[in-house]
């Protein structure tokens, strides 16, 4: 199994209390530095070495360490032999990921999701694809009532800091990460590049990516934006949202919107403390669909429902996110910082509605309205507090 996500969210601490108490084995840290020298140098037969099951604690550091171990599984096919985490995705590679096809199972970890931190109840997925949104009542109203939330994010020890010592804490962080991790994945960057990129994706967060403008804000390919943004979503530090194209029409785009992973993060990369989340313009609306959209996608991972996320664009049509259900059954998402929904505000979804007739599950308007709302036919406005209901 491969637990993968950003550092800090976690990782490591899983797994040793999986390793410690409930599957015992061993335990290797490839963050010690005599571990990786072995592991580098002949990971055949560091694999060899490994005494019985086994927890290999930052494998991306040494990533010939996984066909070693996909050699060794394909002797001995024993279920749960080894435990890996990553700070990023070595699955990526083709090499790798097609080696291992049928013999990992990866397991995502995610900052923490507002529905943890706020002991919620409700699959907000789910709930949507029964056409039963959450019914909230008596919600706190106005951008106040998420701003705070946006800036603390989901990072453990972020969230235990507050202003400048959370500053402090992601500048660190992103040290680390644009530093040390990138450069175990990859030699072929200028890492001068990276947090200017970072910041601008950030700028752009909960639109639709244009490689072609980052690059030329830059001043440099388009290209080479293009794999840049790819090692950061194989970092866990962005997630680019595809498309979804039906085939309702022939204009739909194709380009993917791209979000920051944490919302905490994210106020960092843009300067925004609560006071200006909640004021500036500029900032609230991007910041607050970046928190509903990684909420959604946090929810998907453990809904009962098989679904994936995307955004819908169609002519002067958009929908911010679009879950659809393996069988077809689609639910929409909007969202406004608004406390107040206009006709105007859900226009799209209701169009959507129409094409796709039973199809269409259910749609919601998420705001900082104070409770839920019917809008329509199979639409609400639901507050932002529906999601860790």
């Amino acid at each position: 199994m491969f637990v993968a996500g950003a550092r800090q969210v976690g990782k490591t601490t899983l797994a040793t209390e999986i390793a410690s108490r409930d599957h015992p084995m061993a335990q290797f840290s490839l963050d010690d530095q005599a571990t990786l020298e072995g592991a580098v140098r002949d990971p055949q037969g560091f694999v060899a070495g490994v005494p019985g099951p086994a927890l290999i604690d930052e494998v991306q550091r040494a990533p010939d360490l996984l066909l070693a171990i996909k050699e060794a599984v394909d002797v001995d096919q024993t279920p749960g032999r080894f435990l890996l985490t990553g700070s990023a995705n070595v699955l990526t590679s083709k090499r790798v990921k097609d080696a291992l096809t049928g013999r990992i199972e990866t397991v995502r970890l995610w900052p923490l999701s507002q529905a943890e931190i706020n002991g919620g109840r409700i699959n907000f997925v789910d709930a949507l694809l029964d056409a039963k949104p959450p019914y909230v009542t008596g919600a706190p109203t106005g951008r106040e009532a998420f701003a705070g939330l946006v800036a603390a994010g989901g990072y453990p020890e972020a969230r235990r800091r507050s202003g400048r010592r959370r500053d402090r804490w992601f500048e660190n962080y992103l040290e680390t990460a644009l530093d040390r991790d990138l450069r175990d994945i990859t030699d072929a960057i200028k890492l001068a590049e990276m947090p200017g990129l970072l910041r601008l994706l950030a700028s752009q967060t909960a639109n639709v990516l244009a490689y072609r403008s980052v690059a030329a804000r830059l001043d440099i390919d388009h290209k080479t934006v293009k794999a840049y943004v790819g090692l950061l979503e194989q970092m866990f530090l962005v997630i680019r949202l595809p498309a979804w194209r039906p085939g309702l029409g022939a204009r739909e785009a194709a380009k993917p919107k791209i979000y920051v992973v944490d919302t905490g993060l994210l106020a960092y990369l843009l300067g925004a403390d609560e006071k200006r989340i909640a004021n500036d313009d500029q900032v609230t609306g991007k910041a607050l669909e970046n928190l509903v959209a990684m909420e959604v996608l946090r929810h998907s991972e453990w809904a009962q429902s098989r679904v994936r996320i995307y955004h819908y664009q169609r002519d002067r049509e958009d929908i911010d996110l679009i879950l659809e259900r393996a069988d077809g059954a689609v639910a929409a998402v909007e969202v406004k910082a608004g406390t107040t929904v206009q006709s105007a505000d859900y226009k799209s979804i209701e169009k959507l509605r129409d094409r796709l007739n039973h199809r269409f599950i259910s749609g919601v308007v998420v705001c900082a309205s104070r409770q839920t709302t019917p809008l329509g036919d199979r639409i609400w406005a639901v507050p932002v507090s529906g999601l860790w209901t």
